[in-house]
């Protein structure tokens, strides 16, 4: 069975190190793309003939069908899986070992679904920003240690780990920090909403992209 023995800045590391790759960047940037909009004839002078009716209904579209089915389906919202609550405050300062045999018989999720129960763990957890720690005395997880127990829980395999986040540093460059997650968290002023602003943001990004 598929285990995590990452520690937060671990798992910041090697989001990074997939951010990084031309094949995530590739990811990244080719779903914002649109296909140029093709030049239009000049409509006809009004009284000319009536032109004749197109052959086929696509004929009527500015661009290809399968972009549209493409973008139309990026709208959408991710599904979640059949939810399942997390354990009470008890859970929430158990060793993380003790939660693994939750991940018998689940199935993988996209990125986007892991983050939103690692949002769903820091809200209903806490978030806290100790350097360096996966969580403290009460339970409370910082960003990166969210996504480690939302793993844990069955909420992804590692590489949905990963892929999550690297979207999360995608979001952060987007908005201008150049850093990992790890000292996002933990820099001075951060605050619980902060956090869950971001998760936000990059469940919304990644959803978009499909993933």
């Amino acid at each position: 069975m598929e285990t995590a023995h990452l520690t937060p800045d671990q798992l910041d590391a090697q989001a990074s190190l997939l951010h990084d790759t031309q094949a995530w960047q590739r990811i990244v940037t080719g779903w914002e793309r649109t296909a140029p909009e093709p030049d239009l004839p000049a409509p006809a002078p009004s009284h000319a003939a009536p032109s004749r009716p197109p052959a086929d209904w696509r004929d009527l579209l500015s661009v290809p069908v399968d972009q549209l089915i493409d973008d139309s389906l990026r709208a959408m919202p991710v599904a979640l899986p059949r939810e399942r609550p997390l354990p009470g405050r008890l859970g929430a300062v158990l060793p993380e070992r003790l939660h693994a045999w939750r991940r018998i018989g689940q199935p993988d999720v996209r990125p986007s679904t892991h983050l939103g129960y690692a949002r769903q763990i820091l809200t209903e957890w806490g978030w806290q920003n100790t350097p360096y720690r996966l969580r403290n005395a009460r339970g409370a997880r910082c960003v990166c240690g969210a996504m480690l127990t939302a793993h844990r829980l069955g909420y992804g395999s590692l590489d949905t780990v990963d892929r999550a986040g690297a979207w999360l540093i995608t979001e952060l460059r987007s908005q201008g920090w150049t850093g990992l997650i790890g000292p996002w968290n933990r820099h001075p002023g951060r605050t619980a909403s902060d956090a869950l602003a971001l998760l936000d943001a990059t469940i919304r990004r990644a959803s978009l992209a499909g993933h």
